[in-house]
């Protein structure tokens, strides 16, 4: 491969996936692991008889990036390579895809549902494929798909079925999985290598080019005291007492501090204990108080007219009152909508973080300055609040700061296709925009270009994505900002990730020196513990299943309580789509606009929204399939369950507890059409 040079820390990181041995590269972002990858993919490809080269990530824009970037630039005249994602008409024919392509490079659910699908033209064993490359591998654990496509491997590879492909895994940290302990971390280290089948490499010899490669950069704690007085807080406070007060807080329930997570996660439990107990008032009063939590975390972190705006737009939604407590909710905010917006305009009182951001964006912009920079911050909503921000600051605006948002890919206003993303990024290669404003999306994976400035603003993640976000500043002398108030949770954390980064390390560094013996050994017992542990819990979830049986449990508006459909009714459409078949269905609810999802389906298309005709609470859409059925897709988060152990809520159709048969096509047509059928 006289064309293709790697670094010298780079060659030492692949010597043995060259040797066949299943591994993971650990290497910093911006290292060039997904470079090192291709040159084992093209090794692979030269000496492995009927090879078949799998590229597996985690997120869809990382398919196109990863062939067009990466492999077809060194593959591409030799090889036949194809890329697939949900968004590509490839995913309906994997199987020929698979079986005419020497690599494929593929969202790794689109390998697990073509694991699982006996279609023969869907269908991919393991055994076709004879490398096995994992981008972000970190992710395989628990439930992720990752660790989905690897439990088959698992399996197979303990009940001596082979052949198996080669496993090549890619990582800039597989963290310490929340351990605190040296001995912990190791433990957590060990279960990511057991879960991939693989040791973990690093480089040992040159690390002195690695970080010349790779240099760290400047990183600055950007403090900023805690506002003196905070009025627009206070009467936000004052009128969620009010809304404690009025619903009569059962007594043996607490409710933590008002504008943290934990009261977030207080009031949900609240929420669906309401709905148990058939006590509305406590349920809606709770979805109230949630609202009321999030516009108090807004006004932390950015404008209190940002947080006064989260909840106007909360209440101007068209509802049907059917209460007292509606009553009651709706006359609180309006009663204090004056107040609390003439609060939020008030200059003297504004988030001193704002003021903080402001200066660390006007240090390094400023008119004929070059320089590119990363805001990152937690929530879709936060980042629009911050380029509007960013567009309405004259001061950020005369230091020639050209600002777009950058989201993950997915449905609804605040998403963005993989197009808006790709044009997005091309702008910002090309100078046309010099910060992207963007959530966790931009921290892992994504091409972008060398930034001298990266800032974290009010966020409180892992150690992973501080490291992910640190290595997006790759420019020389380049700075990573942490804005963050004076002892402060944010700050806290970041110090927190900051000896977790460490710990890591060491941990690494164990798990490296053990004997290949004792290593094995581990890897074996953790895999045969994951298959036990496997089995137990999918006994345990068809045993809650098969507890009742779909007619013996009826589906609620979890907003109006009102019953409007039998378990019996939901078929499972496609192993993705819960359907209501029910023609009877359509008199429980009322259709909205047109859901637009900027993709196409194989079999169906969206129709309108649904939502309840007697509360108006949102229930899905309609979808329409193959030109024929028009189903309701339901959402079972707005949804309760009447069974006969009781009231329930789950966030997941997969948690429902009864069985959803599947859709049949024919059986629908017969029963809705039989005209057609004598």
């Amino acid at each position: 491969m006289a064309d293709f040079k790697l670094f010298e820390y780079q060659e030492e990181v692949v010597e043995r996936a060259l040797r066949r041995e299943n591994i993971i590269i650990w290497l910093p972002t911006g290292g060039g692991k997904t470079r090192a990858a291709v040159y084992v993919a093209k090794n692979h490809l030269e000496t492995t008889p009927r090879a078949k080269v799998m590229v597996l990530v985690n997120k869809v824009h990382l398919v196109d990036q990863h062939y067009n970037k990466e492999f077809k630039p060194y593959l591409g005249r030799d090889y036949t390579l194809t890329p697939v994602s949900g968004e590509s008409e490839e995913k309906d024919f994997f199987g020929k895809v698979v079986q005419d392509s020497d690599v494929i490079i593929c969202t790794a659910q689109i390998l697990y549902n073509a694991l699982t699908n006996e279609e023969e033209s869907k269908h991919v064993e393991l055994s076709d494929i004879t490398l096995l490359i994992i981008d972000e591998c970190h992710h395989t654990h628990k439930d992720s798909v990752y660790n989905k496509v690897m439990a088959c491997y698992v399996e197979k590879k303990l009940k001596g079925e082979r052949p198996l492909p080669q496993i090549l895994g890619l990582t800039a940290s597989p963290g310490t999985g929340g351990a605190r302990i040296l001995e912990t971390a190791v433990e957590h280290v060990l279960q990511i290598c057991a879960n991939m089948d693989s040791a973990i490499v690093s480089t040992k010899n040159y690390v002195s080019e690695l970080k010349k490669k790779v240099p760290r950069p400047i990183k600055t704690f950007d403090i900023v005291e805690k506002r003196l007085q905070d009025p627009f807080g206070d009467h936000l406070k004052c009128m969620m007492q009010m809304i404690h007060d009025y619903m009569d807080l059962p007594s043996d329930f607490r409710l933590r501090e008002c504008g943290t997570q934990e009261y977030e996660a207080d009031v949900v439990i609240l929420n669906q204990r309401g709905i148990r107990q058939d006590n509305r008032l406590v349920a809606e009063c709770a979805l109230h108080l949630r609202q009321y939590n999030d516009a108090l975390l807004i006004n932390d972190t950015l404008r209190m007219m940002d947080a006064y705006r989260s909840l106007e737009e909360f209440y101007n939604k068209p509802t049907t009152k059917l209460d007292g407590t509606d009553y009651f909710l709706e006359a609180l905010f309006q009663e204090n909508q004056v107040e609390l917006k003439t609060l939020a305009r008030d200059s003297r009182y504004e988030n001193p973080k704002m003021g903080k951001l402001e200066s660390t964006l006007l240090e390094q912009f400023g008119p004929g300055v070059e320089s590119r920079g990363i805001l990152f911050s937690k929530t879709r909503k936060s980042i629009h609040c911050l380029n509007d921000w960013v567009l309405t600051n004259e001061a950020l605006q005369e230091a020639g700061i050209e600002a777009a948002i950058l989201t993950g890919a997915g449905n609804g206003i605040t998403y963005m296709t993989q197009n808006e993303q790709a044009e997005t990024i091309r702008n910002f290669r090309e100078g046309k925009l010099n910060l992207l404003i963007s959530t966790s999306v931009a921290e892992e994976g994504l091409d972008i270009p060398e930034c001298n400035l990266v800032v974290r603003y009010g966020l409180l993640t892992n150690e992973i994505a501080q490291q992910q976000a640190s290595g997006r500043a790759r420019a020389k002398d380049s700075r990573y900002s942490v804005v963050a108030q004076s002892g402060g949770r944010e700050l806290r954390r970041e110090l927190t990730n900051e000896y977790l980064e460490e710990l890591t390390g060491k941990a690494i560094a164990k798990v490296q020196d053990m004997s290949l013996h004792k290593f094995r050994t581990k890897i074996t017992e953790l895999q045969e513990e994951a298959v036990i542990g496997r089995k137990i819990a999918e006994s345990r979830k068809t045993e809650k299943r098969s507890r009742n049986t779909a007619d013996s449990v009826q589906l609620l508006c979890r907003n109006c309580f009102r019953s409007v459909a039998s378990g019996s009714d939901i078929k499972l459409l496609e192993k993705a789509h819960y359907v209501n078949i029910n023609p009877e269905f359509r008199n429980y609810y009322k259709v909205g606009g047109q859901v637009m999802l900027g993709r196409t389906f194989e079999d169906w298309e969206p129709g309108r929204t649904v939502s309840c005709r007697n509360c108006d609470k949102d229930w899905g859409f309609e979808m329409k399939y193959k030109k024929a059925a028009v189903l309701p897709n339901l959402a079972i988060k707005n949804l309760a369950l009447e069974t006969p152990d009781g009231r329930t809520t789950v966030k997941k159709w997969k948690d429902v507890p009864f069985t959803v048969d599947d859709f049949s096509f024919d059986d629908y047509c017969k029963d809705n059409f039989p005209d057609l059928f004598d």
